[in-house]
């Protein structure tokens, strides 16, 4: 009897560190601690921190596109634009697309700027910017002791991230028009806020790069492009 109970108390205590508390309706409460918390080292905790920040960062961008351009969200045949976020950012799909052909990454950037799109192009321009993103980190939202970042790659991200901003802002169509609406420049008000949401992206990134370069001891190869000729950097 005396050797069961330690056991049965081990057990219990393991369950519970393992079995997330939820509320009422069913959603989980962040716990301090957790059994898979022991198999991830510092830089993994950070790197999902930094994901986790810059997707919540993409949905605010989809978001405010959508309010610049609402004619964008209606080719899709939703209701609202709030319809189109919540299935871009809170449904299962794989980043698969069937009215972008199923292109993602810098691709699916480009499809955006292309003269004779008619889709939605801030649906290609947002799926673009995830997946690439998601490219960066491997594919993977959490990360483990056996994990590994390459640093070249969040860096490239942080280039590409630039260069996306920069043709959001710029690329204009045969007749000189901007293909979407971000900053607002003319005016007695000034609009940056897309600028700045890029920001809180690119830094971060910039900085989880340099910091798993240093860790590992890898050296990033760094790249200067002019923006108006700037290509996509490989991810």
């Amino acid at each position: 009897m005396l050797r069961v109970v330690p056991t049965a108390l081990c057990a219990w205590m393991l369950a519970s560190c393992s079995a997330p508390a939820r509320k009422n309706d069913g959603t989980r409460i962040s716990s301090g601690f957790s059994i898979s918390s022991l198999a991830k080292t510092d830089i993994d905790m950070v790197a999902e921190v930094h994901f986790r920040e810059t997707s919540a960062h993409l949905r605010v961008l989809m978001e405010k596109l959508y309010r610049r351009n609402p004619r964008e969200w209606r080719k899709t045949g939703q209701t609202s634009y709030e319809a189109v976020v919540a299935l871009v950012f809170d449904t299962r799909h794989d980043w698969r697309f069937q009215e972008l052909g199923y292109l993602k990454g810098t691709d699916a950037i480009q499809l955006a700027f292309r003269e004779d799109y008619q889709g939605d192009r801030v649906l290609a321009y947002v799926v673009g910017l995830a997946t690439m993103h998601l490219a960066a980190y491997n594919d993977k939202s959490e990360f483990y002791a056996l994990d590994e970042l390459a640093p070249q790659k969040l860096y490239n991200s942080a280039r590409n991230f630039e260069i996306a901003a920069w043709k959001l802002s710029n690329a204009r169509d045969a007749k000189g028009e901007l293909y979407l609406l971000s900053n607002e420049t003319d005016g007695p008000v000034k609009n940056l806020s897309f600028e700045r949401e890029f920001g809180k992206i690119i830094a971060p990134q910039d900085m989880l790069a340099r910091i798993i370069a240093e860790k590992t001891n890898r050296t990033i190869v760094r790249v200067i492009q002019t923006m108006a000729t700037a290509v996509f950097l490989p991810i």
